[in-house]
C-alpha cells in the first residue's frame, strides 16, 4: 500500500514523483517540476519506499566520493590473495654404486625366541638410487588367482614396511610375486626394464628356526628373498603355471622308459590296507637331470593319482611311505589332504612298522 513519502511512477502514463498527501483513494504526487498531481492510488507503482532514499544517502554520506569508497571496499573483498609457494621436496640423496638395483624382500619374526607361535613383518629393501613403483602379490596353491598384498612407491635407499602376517596367513604364502618399475625424479637416468618375478615359497620354513638367517639389511635373522641383485633379476619365472604343468607332463612322458611301476601291495581283504612307497628311488630308475622341485612334484603327482584312483573305495586304508628326512614331502602331503582331499581320516601310520616315516589315510 502506497503511503506519504513513497517515490512512485504512474502506471497509465509517463512520469512520477513523491507522494505528499493522501485523501481517501487519491494520492497527491509532487513531480520533478514542482506541480502536484492527484492520482488514484491503484494507478501508482511504488519504486522507493519512504525512508529508503534517506537511509541510502546516510550510508554513502550523500557524496560521490563515499559511493566510490564503498565500491572499492566491496571490490577489494574479491581480490585473491597470493598463495604461499609450496617448497619442492629436496632431491633424494644418492649413494655411490646406487645406480644398480638391489631389492630384497624380507620376512622378519616379531618374536624370534618363539618361532612356532610368532607372527611376522614383511619389508621391502630398496638399496638403490631409484624410486620403485611396485606391487607385492601372493597366491595359495588352492587359489586360481593372485591377491595384491601391497602396492605403492619405495623411495631410494629406504626400507619399507609392507604388512604384518599372522601364522595362518604365512602358511598360505605358497607363491609370492614382486613387480616393479624403476625411475628417478627431476633428473636424467638410465632406463631399467620393468620386471615381474615369481617365487615358490616353502611355507614350512616359517616355523623352523634354522631357516631364519643373518642378513646385512636386518638386525635379526630373517627369511630373505633377493628380488634383483646388481641389476640382475633373481630367478625370474616367465612361464605361467599352466605352461609349467605342460612342460612337466612332457618331461614325464620323455622319462617314461626310465620309470618302473609304483610298488603297491594290493589291499588285503582282511585288513583293507594299501601301501604306497613314495621314495623317489622306488618311483624312478634315475633322477639325473631332475631338480629337487621336480622330484617333489613327481612324488606329489604319484600321491594324487593314488588318491584319485581309490576315492570310491570307502573304508580303504592307504599308507603313504614318505620317510622322515626334513619333512618337506610330509608337509606337502598334509597340505594336499587339508585342501584337495578333505573329509578323509588322516593319522600317523603304525610306528612299529614304519617308524615316523608314513601317513595313513582312510577313505571316507
Amino acid at each position: 500500500m502506497a503511503k506519504i513519502g513513497d517515490t512512485v511512477r504512474f502506471l497509465s502514463s509517463t512520469g512520477g514523483g513523491r507522494i505528499v498527501k493522501i485523501e481517501g483513494n487519491i494520492a497527491h504526487v509532487e513531480e520533478e517540476d514542482g506541480f502536484v498531481t492527484p492520482v488514484l492510488i491503484k494507478e501508482l507503482v511504488v519504486t522507493t519506499p519512504a525512508g529508503a532514499e534517506n537511509a541510502r544517502r546516510d550510508y554513502f554520506g550523500g557524496t560521490a566520493q563515499a559511493a566510490q569508497k564503498a565500491a572499492a571496499e566491496k571490490q577489494s573483498k574479491f581480490v585473491p590473495t597470493a598463495m604461499p609457494e609450496v617448497p619442492k621436496p629436496a632431491p633424494a640423496a644418492e649413494t655411490p654404486g646406487g645406480d644398480k638395483l638391489n631389492v630384497v624382500l624380507g620376512f622378519e619374526p616379531i618374536e624370534p625366541k618363539h618361532i612356532t607361535t610368532t607372527d611376522f613383518e614383511v619389508y621391502l629393501i630398496n638399496d638403490s638410487n631409484y624410486y620403485l613403483y611396485f606391487t607385492f602379490l601372493s597366491r595359495a596353491d588352492d587359489e586360481e588367482g593372485w591377491t595384491t598384498r601391497f602396492a605403492g612407491v619405495a623411495e631410494p635407499n629406504m626400507e619399507l614396511f609392507l604388512e604384518e602376517l599372522t601364522r595362518e596367513k604365512a602358511g598360505r604364502l605358497d607363491r609370492v610375486c614382486v613387480q616393479y618399475i624403476a625411475f628417478k625424479r627431476d633428473k636424467e637416468f638410465a632406463l631399467k626394464a620393468p620386471v615381474a618375478i615369481e617365487y615358490r615359497m616353502d611355507t614350512t620354513k616359517f616355523f623352523k628356526l634354522h631357516c631364519f638367517r643373518e642378513n646385512p639389511y636386518f638386525e635379526v635373522p630373517v627369511i630373505a628373498i633377493d628380488v634383483v641383485k646388481n641389476d640382475i633379476p633373481q630367478r625370474p619365472m616367465a612361464i605361467d603355471s599352466s605352461r609349467m604343468e605342460d612342460a612337466m607332463r612332457r618331461k614325464r612322458e620323455a622319462d617314461r622308459p626310465r620309470q618302473r611301476p609304483v610298488k603297491k601291495r594290493r589291499p588285503d581283504p582282511r585288513d583293507g590296507v594299501l601301501e604306497v612307497d613314495l621314495h623317489i628311488n622306488e618311483l624312478l630308475d634315475t633322477t639325473a637331470g631332475l631338480s629337487t622341485a621336480d622330484i617333489l612334484n613327481y612324488q606329489i603327482d604319484t600321491f594324487r593319482r593314488t588318491m584319485d584312483e581309490h576315492l570310491r573305495d570307502k573304508g580303504l586304508k592307504i599308507v603313504f611311505i614318505h620317510g622322515k628326512g626334513e619333512g618337506v614331502l610330509r608337509q606337502a602331503i598334509n597340505k594336499e589332504l587339508a585342501h584337495r582331499y578333505k573329509g578323509h581320516d588322516v593319522q600317523d601310520a603304525s610306528f612299529r612298522e614304519y617308524g615316523y616315516g608314513a601317513t595313513q589315510v582312510t577313505i571316507r
